[in-house]
């Protein structure tokens, strides 16, 4: 089966069909390439995503992900990052192994090709030539021979008339004998011309036209498995990485199954537990015995507006502080006697590990000034060892001051951890308040830990904070600040005895100032006069805004 015996004479369709097959084989090169550019958007996609979903370093985003449904979260996103990798591995590999490579044996089969059927034209112009000397070579002694038939019978004819002369006939004679000897020498060239054109197209047909078309057809053969062994790399690069894939996929699933709703569960104990107790129950308030008392916002004898008060107390409003606390500007204290008990032990504890963590990194500084300063002792030509008194010194102070540190926040730590109660001792609530001087013997009451609505706690310093009166905290609270600008008016709808630090006592009727409207939790804060500020039920209060009121005030 070879083409030079089989299609000697297809000289045009072969090289259409070799022209053919380039076009297939750049053809294959291009989807390639457009497959290696799909791979590389779709890692660039994959790694975009993934680095969307990363948690924000330093962010409350960051901290979510102590929970093992997160921590399964993030390594998916970790997973799918490898995952990209090997995408953009398939492109890598897709492009050095077969793009590349086709590219270059394209350029190298189109000259092949150009050179092959260069020698197939140069061979079929020298035979259409041979062909050409034949066929005037034939020609030639056709025209001799019918120029001697010719020649001939008019010698003939000459011959035969008596009226001609003898010289004419002897002249007609030479004259033919001269056209046959033409015709005899133009058959003798046709006769050679025409053995020499049936030898050169022997060679031409069944040597040379063989030849080249045999070596078009191992060309072509080579293209066909050079494309094929394309197709196998191509499924070879893909098969490479998905082991890997598989891994990164049994990663995903491994970080699925290591998630567990009770540690998450218990994590969330951790985080909010406030340590304190559940309040225990309100103590009977015997009205028969002649004392005095205050009128508390818990007592069942409240009016309507009293049980307003209860419903707005409870209410939760999302992002404004409980009002009686008073509103931190910036940072928290440095004790962290603004969250409860637990969350306040834990923070100290976190506090104490950074400070060791800084003392422990201080004195390697330490040891490894102390090192070089003995090699300076030793080797003074390496430098001069008073240079780093300076730097010990201030390092060594450093530690000082740090240690100094964690005794503080140790101290403040024991303090915590002494004070948090023991589980089973139940609390006891009062539902009113006594003057000052019952207050100490019935103190232990809910007074000493407020709920605010949105899950923050107060806890008083120490035991005389606990004794004062809660009013007066609120004046000390408020000394530091600017007097707020009067907003509107109010009227007192009903009385109301703020016990509470932050709150004031209002009468029924009377009218006061506003300085800031209900945030959405269900109290006003408002001014009797330069002394005396602070919030009151919002239902318990008629409050008119003056849009035009400025920072001045006139009092009552």
């Amino acid at each position: 089966m070879s083409w030079g015996t089989e299609l000697w004479d297809q000289f045009d369709n072969l090289e259409k069909h070799t022209q053919w097959g380039i076009d297939i084989l750049e053809k294959y090169i291009k989807f390639v390439k457009e497959r290696t550019e799909i791979e590389i958007s779709y890692a660039k996609q994959l790694r975009n995503l993934s680095k969307k979903y990363q948690p924000k370093r330093n962010s409350k985003e960051e901290e979510e992900y102590k929970y093992t449904s997160c921590k399964a979260f993030l390594s998916t996103l970790n997973e799918m990052n490898d995952y990209a990798g090997q995408h953009e591995v398939i492109s890598e590999n897709m492009t050095s192994q077969i793009t590349v490579e086709l590219t270059r044996y394209v350029q190298e089969l189109k000259q092949e090709r150009k050179s092959h059927f260069h020698d197939g034209r140069k061979a079929q112009q020298h035979i259409e030539t041979c062909w050409k000397q034949l066929e005037s070579s034939k020609r030639r002694f056709e025209r001799d021979c019918k120029e001697a038939d010719r020649a001939q019978q008019y010698f003939e004819k000459m011959d035969a008339d008596i009226n001609v002369t003898k010289a004419d006939v002897e002249k007609a004679r030479q004259q033919a004998q001269l056209r046959h000897q033409m015709a005899e020498d133009s058959k003798a060239d046709y006769s050679t011309t025409l053995q020499k054109f049936n030898h050169e197209q022997h060679e031409h047909y069944y040597t040379q036209i063989p030849s080249i078309f045999q070596k078009i057809q191992d060309m072509e053969e080579r293209r066909i498995v050079r494309i094929g062994e394309s197709m196998k790399t191509y499924a070879e690069v893909d098969r490479q990485v998905i082991p890997i894939i598989g891994k990164c996929l049994d990663g995903i699933a491994k970080a699925a199954e290591s998630i567990d709703q009770k540690i998450d569960s218990q994590l969330v104990i951790e985080a909010y537990k406030s340590g304190f107790e559940p309040p225990g129950d309100i103590e009977f308030e015997d009205y028969t015995q002649p004392m005095k008392r205050t009128i508390s916002e818990t007592s069942l004898s409240n009016s309507r507006g009293d049980s307003k008060t209860e419903l707005k107390f409870g209410s939760k409003s999302k992002g404004k502080l409980w009002p009686f606390i008073k509103k931190n500007k910036g940072a928290g204290p440095e004790d962290f006697s603004n969250l409860p008990p637990e969350q306040r032990r834990k923070k100290l504890q976190q506090k104490v590990d950074e400070l060791n963590k800084e003392i422990q990194k201080e004195m390697d500084q330490r040891d490894a000034i102390t090192k070089m300063k003995d090699v300076y002792i030793k080797n003074p030509q390496m430098g001069d060892p008073g240079s780093l008194d300076h730097k010990l010194t201030e390092v060594g102070q450093n530690i000082e001051k740090l240690r100094l540190e964690v005794q503080k926040f140790e101290a403040w730590l024991t303090e915590v951890e002494g004070r948090l109660p023991v589980r089973g001792e139940q609390p006891r609530r009062q539902s009113g308040m006594y003057e000052a001087q019952n207050t100490p013997s019935v103190n232990n009451c809910a007074q000493d830990r407020e709920s605010s609505p949105d899950g923050s706690y107060t806890e008083e310093q120490s035991q005389e904070n606990e004794l004062k009166m809660m009013a007066t905290d609120f004046d000390d609270e408020f000394d530091d600040e600017e007097p707020l600008p009067t907003i509107g008016t109010c009227k007192a709808l009903y009385t109301f005895e703020g016990q509470n630090e932050g709150t004031i006592s209002i009468a029924e009727g009377e009218i006061l100032y506003v300085i800031e409207e209900d945030k959405g939790d269900g109290w006003t804060r408002i001014r009797r006069n330069e002394d005396e500020e602070g919030y009151v039920p919002t239902s318990y209060v008629e409050v008119c805004l003056d849009k035009n009121a400025k920072g001045a005030m006139t009092y009552i």
